[in-house]
């Protein structure tokens, strides 16, 4: 993997002065229970993601990913533990500060209205405008520059209503990086796109962090987190199974007991990334 601009763990100023830390997020012990649940979404979790760095978060259904991103955003309250936001608990951000920082694409979203594409990637201008301030020629270039990233700018005029899914969160995609925010949290992007788009954006976040954005992806692509992140979370039922270098993530015992389904792992002949392979047609009796 390529170098990057700026070496993670130097702390560089922020737009207020203050200095960034090494880590762009952080938990401690974080344990989310949300209400009438039986069991906490999240139980103890604790990682450290260190600024221009991908990591990516992996698990089954139902393993606290989402949960995991929603409390770095500040928006489910902490049972115990806390999450952190550039050293800051998630939650003492205020909105349009937050936002200059981080770039979120959640798994889902609708558009209730009539907008075009460009307009859509625009809105990821708000947080850089005073409340009646204009575009200007540099919210312009973010926007352009973002959608042409993403291989969408012939989609500008378009409204978004018209646009396929792989086509529209392409697009949500690019209004997150036309925030052009210190760091990127992702929610399945590659979900709903075809090989070649999953592949470009997929590329595109591990350019993005070599050059110094940090990005938080959550995907189920175990293969494709391997060959792209630098670091892998594994969650179980709320907890952490494992965490590091793909290597030492993906193992076949450990992924075999989390995803509760025999596999085997080897290497990926051109990239010498883990490769996972599932072994049989149906899953081993219960222990």
């Amino acid at each position: 993997m390529s170098a990057r601009a700026e070496p993670v763990g130097q702390a560089l100023p922020m737009d207020d002065g203050r200095d960034v830390p090494p880590s762009a997020f952080e938990t401690r012990a974080l344990r989310v229970r949300y209400p009438g649940a039986p069991a906490p979404a999240l139980d103890g979790v604790s990682l450290t993601v260190s600024r221009g760095s991908l990591y990516a978060v992996l698990g089954p259904n139902g393993s606290g990913k989402s949960t995991l991103m929603r409390a770095l955003l500040g928006q489910v309250r902490a049972e115990s533990g806390e999450a952190l936001v550039e050293g800051r608990p998630a939650e003492a951000w205020g909105r349009r500060e937050l936002a200059r920082a981080v770039g979120a694409v959640s798994q889902a979203e609708a558009t209730t209205f009539p907008i075009t594409v460009r307009e859509l990637v625009a809105m990821g201008r708000y947080p850089h405008l005073g409340p009646l301030a204009a575009e200007g020629d540099a919210d312009r270039e973010a926007v352009r520059s973002a959608l042409e990233r993403c291989e969408a700018l012939h989609l500008a005029d378009r409204l978004t209503g018209t646009l396929s899914g792989g086509e529209f969160q392409r697009v949500r995609i690019a209004r997150a990086l036309a925030q052009e925010p210190r760091a990127l949290v992702l929610d399945e992007p590659t979900a709903s796109l075809d090989l070649r788009h999953e592949m470009s954006i997929l590329g595109l976040l591990r350019r993005a962090a070599d050059g110094g954005t940090t990005v938080f992806l959550i995907t189920h692509h175990l293969d494709l987190a391997a060959r792209f992140a630098d670091r892998l979370l594994l969650l179980d039922a709320g907890k952490v199974a494992a965490e590091g270098a793909a290597g030492e993530v993906m193992t076949e015992e450990v992924l075999s007991r989390v995803y509760r389904w025999p596999l085997a792992v080897g290497e990926d002949p051109l990239t010498g990334a883990p490769r996972v392979t599932p072994l049989v047609s149906s899953p081993p009796p219960p222990p």
